[in-house]
C-alpha cells in the first residue's frame, strides 16, 4: 500500500496548480519528535505502507498509544541524551523533527539541537535520505522582501533556539558531506492543521480576547502551510536528498499577512481580532518559495480552506459563519 497526496486542480482565486502525488513504499522509516505536530503527521501518513519507527521522549501517558494506533512502532529516544544502543541503524530514510525549543539552558539547546542532529546522522548513514528540520527564523529581517535560502542569518527573539539551529545545519552538513549520507535542510516556516500551529495560536487568543502580537512593519507576511501539504512535501524532502545538501525553505505556496488571516478567522468566529504592533514580536516570516517548488513541489490546500479546517478540527463545538469576501480576500 502506498501513501498518495491527492493533487487539487488549479484555484480560480490562488492559482495553486494540482501537485505530483507524494509515493514512499516498503520503506523504513525514522520520524524522530514522533509524537509533534509535523512529526506525527507525516508517521501516520507513511505508516500505511511502510515500516516507520516514531522515536520520541514518550513521557506522556498516551504517547505509546498514539503512534501504535496508527501503526507506527514507538521507541524512547531523548535528543537531549541520546542513547542508540537500542535504535536500529538500517533505514532508508530518516525526518528528524525532534527539537529542544530553546526555553532553558543555551548549552544544552546547541548540544541537542546540533552535536546530538549530528550524531543521528552518523548513526543513520546507511539512509538514502535524511531530512533535518531546521526554521525560517535562523534568517536576519530583510524588510519588505521575501527570504531566501541564500541570505545570511540574523539576530532573532529567541536566540538560544535559532542559533542552535544555525549550528546544526553546519554540523549535519559537514557530518552529511564526510559520510556522504544524501540531505535536506528545510527551513520551516508557519506550520498550522488540526496539530496546531502559529494559526492556531493566533485563533485561541482571538477566542480568549486577548491581542495578537504583530510586528510594526506591517502587513505582516507569511506562507503558512496547511498539514495535508507539509506532509507531501515532508515526504518529497526525503525523497530529494543530495549530497551537498538541498536546503529549501519550507512554507506554503500563497502569502497572506497576518492581519488577513487573522481578519478572516474572526468572521468565521464571530470575533474581532485585537491587534498589538510592538518591536517585541517577531519580524514577518515571510519565505522565498521558488526554490521549494523547484524541488518540492507547489502546495494544494488555500489558505482560507486550510483555517477552517483547522478550526473545524480544533473547534468541533463552534458553528462557522460563510464570510462576505473583501477587497482582501480577493487576490
Amino acid at each position: 500500500m502506498r501513501y498518495e497526496q491527492k493533487g487539487q486542480h488549479d484555484d480560480a482565486r490562488t492559482g495553486v496548480p494540482e501537485t505530483e502525488s507524494a509515493l514512499l513504499d516498503g520503506q523504513k522509516i525514522l520520524i524522530t519528535g514522533a509524537t509533534g505536530k509535523i512529526g506525527f503527521p507525516i508517521a501516520r501518513a507513511l505508516a500505511a505502507g511502510n515500516e516507520v519507527w516514531g522515536a520520541a521522549r514518550l513521557r506522556g501517558p498516551g504517547d505509546r498509544d498514539k503512534l501504535t494506533a496508527v501503526g507506527v512502532r514507538p521507541v524512547v529516544l531523548d535528543m537531549a541524551e541520546p542513547d542508540f544502543a537500542d535504535l536500529s541503524s538500517d533505514f532508508d530514510y530518516v525526518f528528524h523533527a525532534a527539537v529542544d525549543p530553546g526555553v532553558g539552558d543555551w548549552g544544552r539547546c546547541v548540544e541537542t539541537n546540533a552535536q546530538h542532529s549530528g550524531d543521528l546522522v552518523a548513526h543513520c548513514r546507511p539512509a538514502k535520505g535524511f531530512v533535518f528540520c531546521s526554521t525560517g527564523s535562523i534568517y536576519g529581517y530583510q524588510g519588505r522582501r521575501p527570504l531566501r535560502e541564500s541570505d545570511p542569518p540574523g539576530v532573532p527573539l529567541r536566540p538560544n533556539y535559532s542559533f542552535s539551529k544555525i549550528a546544526a545545519e553546519a554540523v549535519c552538513t559537514w557530518v552529511a558531506g564526510h559520510l556522504g549520507v544524501p540531505l535536506t535542510i528545510i527551513r520551516i516556516c508557519s506550520t498550522y492543521g488540526p496539530e496546531g500551529g502559529a494559526p492556531a495560536d493566533r485563533l485561541e487568543a482571538m477566542l480568549a480576547g486577548k491581542p495578537i502580537r504583530l510586528h510594526p512593519d506591517k502587513p505582516n507576511n507569511y506562507n503558512p502551510i496547511y498539514e495535508d501539504d507539509y506532509v507531501a512535501l515532508g515526504i518529497r524532502a526525503m525523497e530529494v536528498a543530495d549530497d551537498p545538501p538541498v536546503v529549501v525553505n519550507w512554507a506554503g505556496s500563497e502569502t497572506v499577512s497576518g492581519e488577513d488571516y487573522c481578519n478572516y478567522m474572526g468572521r468565521l468566529v464571530g470575533v474581532e481580532p485585537i491587534f498589538e504592533y510592538t518591536p517585541d514580536a517577531h519580524t514577518p516570516l515571510w519565505p522565498d518559495v521558488t526554490h521549494m517548488h523547484e524541488v518540492l513541489g507547489r502546495t494544494t490546500v488555500p489558505w482560507r480552506e486550510g483555517l477552517r479546517r483547522m478550526i473545524l478540527a480544533r473547534h468541533p463545538e463552534l458553528t462557522l459563519a460563510q464570510p462576505v469576501s473583501t477587497p482582501q480576500d480577493i487576490r
